[in-house]
């Protein structure tokens, strides 16, 4: 007895050190990430000028007098988040509700691993079958010279975002006990009363870590969006105008970037960073505020 407890110790010990270098490890690679995006990123913030760099409106990194104003790519990811999440939030929670309370089980047996398999498609394949199906539809629809745009690229997202809600937003409402639900149905609710009123409260915070998720999803995709929106710096005015996100004005510049262009796209990603930060820290502050309600 004393042998077993004592490796029982032991492995709880080794477990510890383990779990505890390893939290340690992630925390030290964030905070390395950080120092070189503020390194990287704020000599061309100085060199250009914050204001100049932040609500510049002309990107023109290889013109002969260039200019480096990122305020375009800020609206434009701004735009494009919060369109794919007003599309794609309500039909995520709204399929999630109903497979987790109400579909059949056949149903949700065909429908969940289709799920799973649209969460495992690689980005660039989402942005080539936008290009090809979804670019050249908006076009014929809406008699467009050219489908590629803010309003592609706000789809595609919002179809890129469903199986993380999805998927975090069931497992949230299957973990809500049964006992809720049936006290709420012996008290003479309906089932439809009892899931909005009682079982989807209960998953609140679930559910908020799915909106969360699906946010960082939309904010940071790079690959797709610039398959469909045009990648060219316009402001975005109209949704069906080509548009370049912070995201895309790193990628597709880099490869041939030198001197001050190479000191500007690390300032675009320390901004995007500070966006990414700035949109989660509302997120959960609104986010615990209804939780605690």
């Amino acid at each position: 007895m004393l042998n077993s407890r004592k490796k029982i110790i032991d492995t709880e010990k080794i477990a510890y050190w383990i779990f505890l270098i390893l939290g340690i490890m992630n925390v030290g690679f964030v905070l390395m990430i950080c120092v070189y995006l503020v390194l990287a990123g704020t000599p061309a913030i100085a060199k250009i000028g914050p204001i100049d760099f932040l609500f510049g409106r002309e990107w023109a990194s290889t013109a002969e007098h260039p200019k480096f104003g990122i305020l375009p790519f800020i609206l434009t990811s701004v735009y494009g988040t919060v369109g794919a999440i007003v599309i794609g939030l309500p039909l995520g929670f709204f399929s999630a509700v109903y497979l987790a309370k109400m579909a059949p089980k056949k149903v949700r047996l065909t429908v969940e691993p289709i799920v799973d398999l649209l969460a495992g498609i690689p980005s660039v394949v989402y942005g080539f079958i936008g290009m090809l199906v979804l670019v050249p539809a908006i076009q014929e629809i809406f008699s467009l010279p050219d489908g590629s745009g803010l309003f592609a690229a706000i789809i595609v997202l919002a179809i890129m975002i469903l199986p993380s809600i999805i998927k975090v937003s069931v497992t949230a409402i299957e973990a809500v006990p049964e006992e809720y639900e049936l006290g709420s149905l012996a008290l003479g609710a309906n089932k439809i009363e009892t899931i909005f009123r009682v079982v989807v409260p209960a998953a609140r915070s679930g559910i908020s870590a799915a909106v969360v998720l699906g946010v960082g999803r939309a904010i940071g995709e790079a690959m797709a969006v610039m398959m469909v929106a045009g990648n060219a710096a316009n402001m975005p005015y109209s949704i069906f105008e080509s548009v370049r996100f912070l995201t895309t004005a790193v990628a597709s510049e880099m490869s041939y970037s030198s001197g001050l262009q190479r000191e500007a796209l690390f300032s675009i990603a320390l901004t995007l960073f500070i966006f990414i930060m700035i949109i989660n820290m509302i997120l959960n502050m609104f986010l615990k505020k209804g939780i605690k309600r």
